[in-house]
């Protein structure tokens, strides 16, 4: 058996697969604003812009560029959330679905978004959001609701940034980064996390197993009602003799 100090060391080790990678990707987004500040240059330039070849530069380092820290610091925290999220429920497909909503959602406001510098996180965290809520309703686990209830409560607002209200936001993100956490939930719906059966659904039984008294109470039955029968291929049998009234 595992002592007190072993079950805790597997926690700790549990937490941090868990949180690695968020805290890394977070940590890169820091360090890139804090070089911006300090060599007093500005990286909107490596951005996405809409379908110019050096634009596609910025499906690779748009999300780790950040106009200011208000900017970079509304996307960080959700993306600590939802990345410990998606490692805790979803631990063997949690790169393929992270990578999978950065480069499409990146690919897709290439195609699609105004003719303008697009910069940010917050599609990737469009993206995560969407692909809770939907993994939720689609694998029907009460675990998993239980967190996108949580991400709904927290983030149920960022449904507006879809829509062009502000001139300056890349709506365009938001909608292309919602719209592939939909496609990657869909696709990977029958992969990982699923609906938890309960015993009765796994071997759910027949009929003529269920034993019951003549009050209609199932396995209700007297000790002297039964009898042993020796066959070949089962040598020892108890067979139950259900009674009513008229035989007593």
């Amino acid at each position: 058996m595992l002592s007190n100090m072993e079950i805790a060391t597997n926690k700790e080790r549990k937490w941090y697969l868990i949180l690695f990678f968020p805290i890394v990707f977070v940590a890169i987004i820091l360090l890139v604003k804090l070089i911006e500040i300090g060599s007093d240059i500005n990286f909107y330039e490596y951005g996405i812009y809409p379908r110019r070849i050096r634009g596609l530069v910025g499906i690779f380092f748009a999300p780790i560029l950040h106009g200011d820290f208000s900017h970079m610091i509304s996307n960080a925290i959700p993306l600590l959330v939802l990345g410990g999220g998606l490692f805790y429920y979803f631990k063997d497909l949690g790169y393929k679905v992270f990578f999978s909503i950065y480069f499409a959602t990146g690919l897709w406001v290439w195609v699609a978004a105004r003719p303008s510098y697009h910069i940010g996180a917050s599609g990737v965290v469009y993206g995560l959001v969407t692909f809770f809520i939907l993994s939720a309703i689609l694998r029907k686990n009460k675990h998993l609701l239980f967190f996108s209830f949580l991400v709904i409560f927290l983030y149920g607002s960022l449904i507006w940034g879809i829509f062009p209200l502000k001139a300056q936001i890349s709506w365009e993100s938001h909608l292309m980064g919602g719209i592939a956490g939909l496609f990657m939930a869909w696709y990977y719906r029958k992969i990982g996390i699923q609906k938890e059966k309960y015993s009765w659904e796994i071997n759910p039984a027949s009929d003529d197993e269920i034993d019951f008294d003549w009050s209609g109470n199932p396995n209700s039955l007297e000790e002297d009602s039964k009898e042993i029968i020796k066959t070949e291929n089962d040598p020892i049998k108890i067979v139950y003799h259900i009674r009513g009234e008229s035989d007593k």
